[in-house]
């Protein structure tokens, strides 16, 4: 008969990972509200709303931006659901592809293994989307306030300046990034009010209610106006992306059974009331439509504030976004580097054993931030040459992300054995969960399309996320049967209950 572990003086957390196989090594640090405020730093609507704005515009119109962000949410929604479920049973800093490798009913480590791939290129290239165009906003800034030159070089620095500062606020510890993540928080929600306040005031006109919410333009080159429309869902779509990281810091979330998954749905719920309510005032504010989507800023909220609300103001409007968005690249550096470090304890990536070290002053993954800070460097570089490659960035981070979200759902719908944690969806579990695995389907097929035409191989308008995802797929495969197979979760054929958690306990 097996001994229960020895628990009496650990905390209940560390016991619960302790029976998942593995020993605490995070500073376990986050309150329900850091854990949040992380995946809702991340998701951003002050980021993604204001720098993926121009596409909706293009694609669909105010009709895509309006109507679009709400639908987009309810599915979205559905999927944090799922998510937040299995986070409840699972709560790892693996995330992901952990869950899919204790879900799968067979080749258990193999499903792990691409999730955890899929996660880690998603995660990569959110990361460096975030950046990216928080830097497109801080140049737009200084365009108007100092009237410094906008140019790939100049966005591209900037960027660089603002990922290594990332890197920085996160080497220095868990406290000072879950203080900032709280500070993060309260801008976002403190930054909408001010703006929606400001744009609901300050102009001398507003556009009709009918215009916001159904004027449709089409500006992608596609005479399908529904083609049209559902390409402008990607403004939503993008944005609803790193909730997942309520997941990946839970080993430094206290009751993290019940509060990661908490944290995973409530980013996203805020996020759509709050992004509504952003996304209709500013549109609402459009004074003159053409001028404003071909700013010489390159961001057309930022035209749109300055012609909205005076060049003072919509200074301001635009410093408050882009303080949020350098909130939300740290977060996600944040969750970024926890999967890594989760990723490499498991034997995923080359030089694991360098990655999975944990730095004993700080209680962080050192070793871990800085690899996600190179990865998406590298991965932006194409951007210095064509801005076509930062839309190709964001299509990859929507579909690596999704792909990984919607695998361990798919599973754990299928796998009849799953016990649920505290935190569970109870009778309505099958219905969201198999909405959110359509969707997920739905969204992966529709983002590898082009965004604008022609959209062929050598032009401009080519989009390149199909090529990624084949090129991951590819390297996956290759990496699994050269040495993936012989390395990763080597001692969890069956998952992670090989090494008793007394052991870990005492270790």
């Amino acid at each position: 008969m097996s001994v229960p572990p020895d628990t009496s003086t650990i905390d209940d957390d560390a016991a619960r990972l302790a029976e998942l196989g593995y020993k605490q090594e995070l500073h376990r640090g986050m309150s329900g509200f850091s854990n949040f405020a992380v995946s809702f730093s991340i998701i951003s609507i002050l980021a993604g709303c204001i720098t993926t704005y121009y596409l909706a515009m293009d694609a669909g119109g105010p009709v895509a931006i309006t109507i679009g962000w709400p639908l987009v949410g309810v599915f979205v929604l559905c999927v944090a659901l799922a998510m937040a479920e299995i986070c409840s049973a699972y709560p790892t800093a693996g995330g992901l592809y952990f869950w899919a490798g204790r879900l799968a009913r067979t080749n258990k480590r193999a499903w792990a293994w691409y999730v955890g791939w899929f996660n880690f290129l998603g995660e990569v290239a959110v990361t460096a989307a975030i950046d990216y165009g928080a830097a497109i906003t801080w140049t737009a800034l200084l365009n108007l306030v100092f009237g410094a030159p906008v140019s790939a070089t100049s966005t591209f620095v900037a960027f660089l300046v603002i990922i290594v500062l990332h890197g920085l606020l996160n080497t220095f510890g868990v406290n000072l990034v879950r203080l900032l993540s709280n500070v993060s928080a309260w801008w976002h929600l403190a930054g909408v009010a001010i703006i929606v306040a400001v744009l609901a005031f300050v102009p001398d006109r507003h556009q009709s209610l009918s215009w916001t919410f159904t004027e449709f333009r089409n500006q992608t080159g596609f005479s399908n106006g529904l083609y049209a429309f559902l390409i402008g869902l990607l403004m939503a779509q993008y944005t609803y992306t790193g909730y997942d990281a309520s997941a990946h810091v839970a080993e430094e979330t206290k009751s993290a059974a019940t509060e990661a998954p908490k944290g995973i749905v409530r980013s996203v719920w805020v996020s759509i009331v709050a992004g509504w309510v952003l996304l209709i005032a500013v549109t609402a504010s459009i004074q003159n439509y053409a001028a404003e989507r071909t700013s010489e800023t390159g961001l057309p909220p930022a035209q749109i504030f300055i012609d909205a609300a005076g060049a003072t103001l919509g200074k301001l409007l635009l410093f408050i976004c882009a303080v949020a968005q350098f909130f939300c690249g740290m977060a996600s550096v944040t969750a970024n580097s926890r999967m890594s470090y989760a990723f490499s304890r498991d034997n995923a990536l080359p030089g694991s054993q360098l990655w999975s070290k944990v730095n004993p002053r700080s209680g962080t993954p050192t070793n871990s931030i800085w690899l996600c800070v190179a990865g998406s460097i590298v991965l932006t570089l194409p951007a210095l040459k064509s801005l076509t490659a930062y839309f190709a960035v964001t299509s990859i981070a929507v579909i690596g992300l999704y792909i990984a979200y919607a695998a361990p759902v798919l599973l754990r719908r299928v796998n009849p054995d799953f016990r649920e944690g505290p935190w569970s969806l109870g009778r309505w579990s099958p219905v969201i969960g198999w909405v959110a695995v359509v969707w997920v389907g739905f969204i992966v097929i529709l983002f590898m399309l082009p965004q604008y035409a022609p959209g062929t191989l050598g032009d401009s308008t080519f989009n390149y996320a199909p090529v990624a995802v084949v090129v991951v797929f590819a390297f996956a495969t290759v990496s699994w049967l050269v040495g993936g197979r012989h390395h990763f979760m080597r001692d969890v054929p069956e998952g992670h209950d090989t090494k008793p958690a007394r052991e870990l306990l005492r270790d």
